[in-house]
């Protein structure tokens, strides 16, 4: 039978087998979510990077500049990771290059993965179907913050495990604890979340209109999946099955 898995965090990453597994990396507040709006948008490619180094350089060679730090845009570059501001007609078919304190770390280590895509609850429901239908393992994998587990992304790795109920055998005891955390939680998922570190560190920034979007359920059916350096629109032909 198919296993299912949950890194809880990038640095726990090296504990787990990639090999022949698919992995979603998850960054609700607010990567994943918002690069999942950015494609559904008509973005062409976003090219994650760690350093901000790369950001700035990728960025004088065509690339629209994104890059945030402490949840705060870094001055100097044309956005940083609001969902919101990736809804921005000018944005369709250009380039991006983007780099954040969690997410793009958490891509960078799980390549060597079959395939690596990226979860949001903005696109719950094609994850699930995408998942559902694959004949191999998946790892779901947390970025949480700093290295440190987080709240919301162990929330949707628990609302994914429970979305898929018994087409996957758990491989360890995280997904079962995961997903009844989501059971307590599913029902007012933004009260479940009020006492998070990275929910009152964005609160303080005034971003309060992020959260609600990003706790949003199904807005979009894109999935990103990487390819190479960059992260593109999940199309017919990249599907494993």
């Amino acid at each position: 039978m198919k296993k299912i898995d949950i890194c809880l965090s990038p640095d726990l990453i090296d504990q787990y087998d990639l090999s022949g597994t698919v992995v979603v990396v998850i960054d609700i507040l607010r990567a994943t979510s918002s690069i999942t709006t950015a494609i559904a948008h008509g973005v062409n490619i976003i090219r994650p990077v760690e350093t901000l180094g790369e950001c700035r350089e990728l960025k004088l060679n065509g690339f629209v500049g994104a890059a945030e730090r402490n949840g705060k845009k870094v001055g100097g570059f044309d956005m940083g990771n609001s969902p919101l501001s990736y809804m921005n007609p000018d944005l369709e078919d250009t380039n991006i290059a983007i780099t954040t304190t969690n997410g793009t770390i958490t891509l960078k280590k799980s390549k060597g993965a079959l395939q690596v895509i990226l979860g949001s609850f903005l696109n719950y429901s094609a994850i699930l179907t995408y998942l559902e239908r694959l004949p191999c393992d998946v790892l779901l994998h947390c970025a949480g913050w700093k290295g440190k587990i987080n709240l919301e992304d162990t929330l949707f790795a628990g609302a994914v495990v429970l979305g898929l109920k018994q087409m996957f055998e758990y491989d360890s005891d995280v997904p079962a604890m995961a997903a009844k955390l989501y059971k307590s939680a599913k029902d007012n998922l933004k009260s479940a979340i009020e006492d998070s570190s990275h929910y009152s560190r964005l609160m303080e920034l005034g971003l309060e209109e992020d959260i609600n979007f990003c706790l949003k359920f199904d807005e979009y059916k894109v999935i990103p999946v990487m390819k190479g350096d960059n992260i593109s629109k999940l199309k017919l032909a990249d599907m494993l099955f």
